[in-house]
């Protein structure tokens, strides 16, 4: 049909009365009609974030180390410490391996991270004296009269503060099979973070002084050198300290 003669039956229709359209099918003007359910939103299953435990890659990886070498390169590999990121120089240790003495320092500093070797700087200089004065070194071949040195964390932290309790957790199997592959017949604790890691307590002035055990050796935990520099009136009981450890390796 045509636009015209579509045009001319409509008018003829409004001229008969017609006013409105119909279907051949009555409705209900009145009737509410019935809502459609809203469709239910879409489900999106969002990935997991941060689903890796660190401490447990850090126990696989420090169980799959064989050696030292082994172990370097594993903590090297470590992604998780936030630490890593911001250091010069992984500092793993310094000494001799076959000592029968190892010290678990706390962490870097400034001249630690610069060198990438532990205690370098006026902290460390004043620790080789406290051990020449027991006939201690760290260069020599001598078992017995050297020293095996390394740290709770090998990255230094900003400013020097205080690492925190996630990095020391996941830092400390790294340091429990630094222990077994060195097997020391001795270990010295210097400071706090050392002492938190190792026995899980602080307050190093009343732990100082005093045997323990800590990854099945025995433990003795010491100022640490840092300390000893801004507290000098502490030299006396460190001196203390030092006698009862030398009296401990040639007992």
């Amino acid at each position: 049909m045509d636009f015209h003669t579509a045009k001319a039956l409509l008018d003829w229709q409004v001229e008969m009365g017609a006013t409105e359209a119909i279907s051949e099918t009555p409705i209900n003007r009145y009737d509410v009609p019935a809502q459609k359910p809203k469709p239910k939103p879409i489900s999106v299953q969002k990935p997991l974030l941060d689903e890796v435990d660190p401490v447990a890659v850090a126990q696989a990886a420090a169980d799959a180390a064989s050696d030292l070498d082994g172990l370097q390169a594993a903590i090297a590999a470590f992604e998780y410490c936030e630490l890593k990121k911001g250091a010069k120089n992984l500092v793993f240790s310094d000494g001799n391996p076959a000592a029968r003495l190892m010290i678990i320092g706390e962490a870097p500093g400034r001249d630690e991270d610069l060198q990438g070797r532990p205690f370098v700087g006026k902290a460390g200089q004043l620790l080789d004296k406290m051990l020449a004065a027991i006939q201690i070194w760290r260069e020599t071949p001598d078992a017995t009269a050297s020293v095996y040195i390394a740290n709770v964390l090998p990255w230094r932290p900003p400013q020097n503060r205080d690492p925190k309790p996630e990095e020391i957790a996941m830092m400390l199997p790294f340091v429990k099979k630094h222990v077994e592959l060195i097997d020391p017949d001795v270990i010295v604790l210097m400071g706090n973070i050392s002492c938190q890691a190792m026995l899980g307590r602080k307050g190093i002035t009343r732990l100082r002084g005093q045997w323990t055990e800590a990854v099945g050796k025995p433990v003795l935990p010491m100022f640490h050198p840092a300390y000893l520099l801004r507290s000098p009136e502490k030299k006396r009981e460190a001196w203390h300290d030092l006698l009862m450890l030398q009296k401990r390796l040639t007992a």
